[in-house]
């Protein structure tokens, strides 16, 4: 009796143990289906028109270089007329004549909900706008605490992070239900999970927390209308926000990342795009904890100090 509930107890962890490992190598492979092997979508099929905001340096500009290249007229939206007009000629220039683009110059951190909603609104009157890509955004210069974010930096991160994504969204949607298809990508970030905290970052995580809840829900909303709404989410990308200048293993160059973004777009409604980057994700999931948001917190004290440190440089040189 004894050596025969010995022999199924051999048995029962033996076969916990060949789905765990089973259950392993199916996430591995699936995976790699999602990050290398999954054919694109064909983008056209949404529209032949794309809006992008915040196009004119960055993951924006690389998205919108690459869209074009799909054929896709552009529709960018940006504050600054002059840069605006030069990626237009850029993407003119390598992509040819035969692609249409049109500018609009809303300033989203200073235009009230409504002003941006009505701003886009008129510029896509008549067009087949099939693409949304939701990327401007504010960030910190450099991490602070809570109480030393002034009251425009604040006004900024909030504005554009969350409200006019929000109504440009609102904006747009009605074209894609007329149709009944479209798609929507929100930029979210790697502050969004909730593995771990972001201090010094708090405002700026938050607002991107709340892409990623607004993605997931309005996606399911509007899913059966033949809308496919996502957030990506990237983590360290070589631009200017996040102040790292060069790519590596796990910094990723904005074509990069973009041509990863292209590839992921109508499909989950929360996905990370960069193969890199969702092996920091894995990695972070299996060490959160307390030990994790302490490093973090040191870090980015650090990051403080030096921000700090270049701001008393800048005064004295205006001295």
């Amino acid at each position: 009796m004894a050596m025969h509930l010995h022999f199924v107890a051999v048995l029962l962890v033996s076969i916990i143990g060949f789905i765990s490992v089973l259950r392993s190598f199916i996430g591995f492979f699936n995976w790699v289906w999602f990050m290398f092997l999954r054919p694109p979508k064909n983008l056209r099929t949404y529209g032949s028109w794309a809006v992008v905001t915040g196009p004119t340096d960055g993951i924006g500009k690389a998205l919108a270089f690459d869209l074009a290249s799909e054929g896709l007229n552009l529709l960018l939206v940006g504050r600054d007329p002059s840069k605006l007009e030069s990626t237009s000629e850029e993407i003119r220039r390598r992509c040819g004549g035969e692609i249409e683009i049109k500018t609009v110059v809303p300033d989203l951190a200073k235009y009230t909900g409504e002003e941006i909603s009505r701003k886009i609104g008129d510029a896509i009157g008549g067009l087949d706008i099939g693409i949304l890509i939701n990327n401007a955004g504010v960030a910190y210069p450099y991490e602070r605490f809570l109480h030393e974010v002034d009251s425009e930096l604040t006004q900024s991160v909030i504005q554009v992070n969350v409200e006019a994504v929000t109504w440009i969204t609102r904006a747009v949607l009605p074209v894609m239900l007329k149709k009944k298809k479209g798609a929507i990508v929100n930029i979210g970030s790697g502050t969004a999970d909730d593995i771990i905290s972001f201090p010094l970052c708090a405002i700026y995580a938050a607002t991107k927390a709340y892409l990623a809840m607004f993605s997931k829900s309005i996606s399911l909303e509007y899913k059966k209308n033949g809308i496919d709404i996502q957030c990506q989410v990237p983590f360290y990308v070589a631009t200017k926000m996040s102040r790292r200048r060069t790519s590596s293993l796990f910094v990723a160059s904005p074509e990069g990342y973009s041509r990863a973004s292209i590839k992921q777009i109508g499909y989950e409604p929360l996905c990370i795009p960069f193969w890199s980057h969702s092996v920091q994700w894995f990695v972070l999931r299996a060490l959160s904890g307390k030990q994790l948001d302490y490093f973090i917190f040191k870090d980015f004290l650090d990051q403080r100090k030096k921000g700090l440190a270049n701001d008393r440089i800048k005064d004295k040189v205006k001295q």
